[in-house]
């Protein structure tokens, strides 16, 4: 078995409560060298390396060197993809033009991956069919793939409760229907504890799972690829999407749900922390660290 490597994302440290004194990416990278961390998962939204700050080759190479310097590895990259949510815009194109510029920036500053969501809430848009929702989506996530590979990255979906077609049996037919080798899941463990166990902001009717995050990740046998660990303490964040709870301070038997992962085959170097809109995710990152390690040294 390979040896695992943790990483953190950086959006924890400017989301939600940091959105109005985020940590800057040069901060938290010296930050997570400190804490002697493997790797940073890149958060592709402002004031770290987005779209609109990070514009030449030049810019993603200092960011690239940043990273490097600090002994730290790229493990993934969170694109912003706001300006065109799949199930909103009509066409393909805006979205595919999007995404490549997101994904040179992936694959310049070194990430093996790229993520996506739905961006849409958990609601129809306006005037939009739930069938044609889901039509769209399928078709830009298809077309994506297929340039995330062209350039080396995997695309991986991050379902969750703040964001349209969230249900155990929606997330494994959007595999089935999207229909590309490229397109993966991202299995976030407070994300799947809603969702699976919660049902947490879903379009009637309620869908659950008896066997919770375990029967999950059991369902998605083989397309799991990449994971975000962190707890959940069965709440929304805002009554939006989930609260990422410290280790500890939740309800998630990572003794049970770590092995249920990797038994279904995700079998990637790579775990990753995500902190997201906790109010001191800087100050509790060292113990996140701390938390893991015990499991980062049994399943290496």
């Amino acid at each position: 078995m390979a040896k695992k490597k943790l990483a953190i994302g950086s959006w924890a440290y400017c989301f939600g409560p940091y959105a109005n004194h985020p940590h800057p990416l040069d901060e938290v990278v010296r930050k997570l060298a400190e804490l002697q961390f493997d790797g940073i998962e890149v958060c592709g939204f402002p004031p770290h390396v987005s779209p609109e700050a990070y514009t030449t080759p030049a810019s993603r190479a200092e960011a690239k060197r940043m990273f490097a310097d600090a002994g730290l590895e790229v493990c993934g990259y969170a694109a912003d993809l706001t300006p065109t949510p799949p199930p909103v815009v009509p066409d393909v194109a805006p979205y595919v033009e999007r995404f490549k510029v997101c994904a040179q920036i992936a694959a310049e500053i070194g990430s093996p991956s790229i993520r996506v969501d739905t961006v849409a809430p958990p609601v129809l848009p306006e005037g939009v069919s739930y069938d044609t929702a889901w039509k769209r989506t399928v078709e830009k996530w298809n077309a994506a793939a297929g340039v995330a590979q062209d350039m080396g990255l995997g695309l991986v979906w991050e379902f969750e409760p703040g964001f349209l077609f969230n249900k155990p049996s929606e997330i494994v037919k959007m595999i089935s229907d999207v229909d590309h080798p490229n397109f993966m899941i991202l299995f976030d463990t407070c994300h799947a504890q809603m969702v699976a166990v919660n049902g947490s902001r879903q379009l009637p009717p309620k869908e659950t799972l008896p066997g919770g995050i375990v029967e999950l990740a059991g369902m998605l046998k083989g397309r799991i690829g990449h994971i975000h660990l962190i707890d959940s303490d069965n709440s929304l964040h805002d009554n939006d999407t989930s609260t990422h709870a410290p280790f500890g301070q939740g309800v998630i038997d990572f003794d049970t749900v770590i092995p249920a992962i990797i038994a279904a085959g995700y079998d990637s170097e790579w775990w990753s922390i995500d902190l997201c809109f906790w109010p001191e995710a800087w100050e509790v990152t060292e113990a996140a660290k701390r938390f893991l390690q015990p499991y980062i040294e049994k399943y290496s």
